[in-house]
């Protein structure tokens, strides 16, 4: 037995991780070339703290936030937050006494849902309308002078133009580029004696900044009378020109 024994150098049984548990004989090539123990055992208890530390640091990370990820993808998407949104619209806009047939807004930050009964009509443009009277006559032209009310609303239904309460309409010449582009595309087509309720969204809304009355990207929601339609004409006298429309 002691003569097979000795024929076993080659296999260097060494145990310098003896009594300190089995994870932690891998770090026995840290102490490869050391030749004080305790310096051995120093480096050992070093990794194994390490060691330690990563491990606890992926068991808490892995327990606290499980679902973090997949909870960001998902939120926007919750049908209870999309209710609970709507109907904190509609309790908002009920207090500001909105108009019958009013869309709702359902606002998650930037993203926007509109909420609007079967009987608005919707365009490529992305721009709502909903005719109350259907007018007589022909319809607006470039150049010609259009004479009408409206009352604006935000979202909220809170009202924030009226020439009702101006006390005269406005008048405004099509064409020229004095419109928020989804304003005249809403009465371009419409008649005299006509009533439409018009929803314009962001993209062909009013300019935002601080040199303009809009503060913020948001649909905007106007009732539209048209009174008349008038032909306008350039006047020139010596070195004075004008238009006039009649």
């Amino acid at each position: 037995m002691l003569s097979s024994l000795s024929l076993m150098p080659s296999l260097h049984l060494k145990f310098p991780c003896a009594g300190k548990g089995i994870i932690f004989c891998e770090s026995k090539r840290l102490t490869d070339g050391c030749k004080d123990q305790k310096s051995k055992d120093k480096i050992v208890e070093n990794s194994c703290l390490l060691r330690r530390k990563l491990i606890l640091s992926v068991l808490v990370s892995s327990a606290v936030f499980p679902t973090l990820s997949s909870y960001a993808k998902s939120k926007s998407k919750n049908p209870y937050d999309e209710n609970r949104l709507l109907q904190q619209n509609r309790r908002i806009q009920k207090e500001n006494n909105v108009p019958d047939d009013f869309p709702n807004f359902v606002r998650e930050g930037f993203e926007v849902k509109v909420l609007s009964s079967d009987n608005y009509v919707k365009r490529d443009s992305g721009l709502l309308y909903l005719d109350f009277e259907v007018g007589k006559g022909d319809c607006p032209k470039d150049g010609q002078q259009v004479i009408f009310h409206y009352v604006g609303y935000n979202e909220s239904g809170r009202r924030i133009d009226s020439t009702y309460l101006q006390g005269s309409p406005a008048r405004i010449r099509m064409g020229t580029n004095s419109l928020v582009p989804g304003f005249e595309e809403g009465i371009r087509d419409m008649r005299p004696g006509g009533k439409r309720r018009i929803i314009i969204p962001p993209e062909l809304g009013p300019p935002v900044g601080p040199s303009t009355f809009f503060s913020a990207k948001q649909f905007e929601v106007f009732d539209v009378e048209l009174l008349s339609i008038q032909n306008c004409e350039r006047r020139t006298i010596a070195f004075y020109s004008d238009v006039v429309c009649n």
